[in-house]
């Protein structure tokens, strides 16, 4: 099994929705992750993480959920430019 899949193994052991807020929290923090990559090392939609690290973890963990809203800040901050790399990409990759 590769690094990045026992990571990700790490992760998505847990029980309560309390214990996969907690989760959630610690993967985007530690790997800078956006809402749509938790998500899919989670095996859960985004709205599932958005509804998690928005509004349950801040009752759970306040101090916690103000780091992911820096980072999640982040990231809408930086989606136009992913979005307009990812064109870019798409576009080269038929040439």
């Amino acid at each position: 099994m590769s690094r990045a899949r026992l990571a990700e193994a790490d992760y998505t052991a847990y029980g309560t929705k309390q214990e996969r807020c907690v989760s959630l929290a610690k993967y985007i923090i530690e790997n800078k992750a956006t809402v749509r990559n938790a998500g899919k090392v989670f095996g859960i939609s985004k709205s599932t993480v958005h509804q998690d690290i928005t509004s349950r973890l801040e009752k759970i963990n306040p101090e916690l959920h103000k780091q992911v809203k820096e980072i999640l800040e982040i990231n809408k901050q930086e989606r136009h430019i992913r979005g307009g790399m990812a064109t870019k990409n798409k576009y080269k990759k038929e040439k």
